[in-house]
C-alpha cells in the first residue's frame, strides 16, 4: 500500500479526484499546453496517415471540403504550437524569477 502512496496522488485513494481535476484545469499552464498537446497529436495522426479520406471514393466537394479543412489546420498549427510553447516558457520564467527573491 506505500507503494500505491507514492505513486497515485493522495486525492484519487481518498475519493477527490474532482479536486485533482480542478486543480489541472485552472493551472495557468493548462491552456498553453492543451493547445501544444493537441498540435502535436494532429502531426503525429497525420504522419499515421490522416490524409486516408482522400484515397476514399467520396464526391469532390466533400474532398476539397476536407483539403481545405487540413490545409486551413496543417497552416495554423505551426502557428498555434509555438505561441503555446513561448508561453509555456515565458509562464515559466517569469514565475522562476519571481521565486528567486524569496529564496535568497
Amino acid at each position: 500500500m506505500e507503494t500505491i502512496k507514492k505513486v497515485v496522488p493522495n486525492e484519487w485513494l481518498t475519493g477527490r479526484p474532482m479536486e485533482t481535476i480542478k486543480k489541472v484545469v485552472t493551472n495557468e499552464y493548462f491552456p498553453a499546453a492543451a493547445v501544444l498537446s493537441g498540435v502535436v497529436l494532429f502531426w503525429i495522426l497525420g504522419l499515421f496517415g490522416g490524409l486516408s479520406l482522400l484515397s476514399a471514393r467520396q464526391s469532390p466537394v466533400t474532398t476539397l471540403a476536407w483539403m481545405l479543412f487540413v490545409y486551413a489546420v496543417a497552416v495554423l498549427s505551426p502557428l498555434a504550437g509555438l505561441v503555446a510553447a513561448v508561453d509555456l516558457v515565458r509562464r515559466w520564467v517569469r514565475n522562476r524569477q519571481s521565486r528567486e527573491p524569496e529564496s535568497a
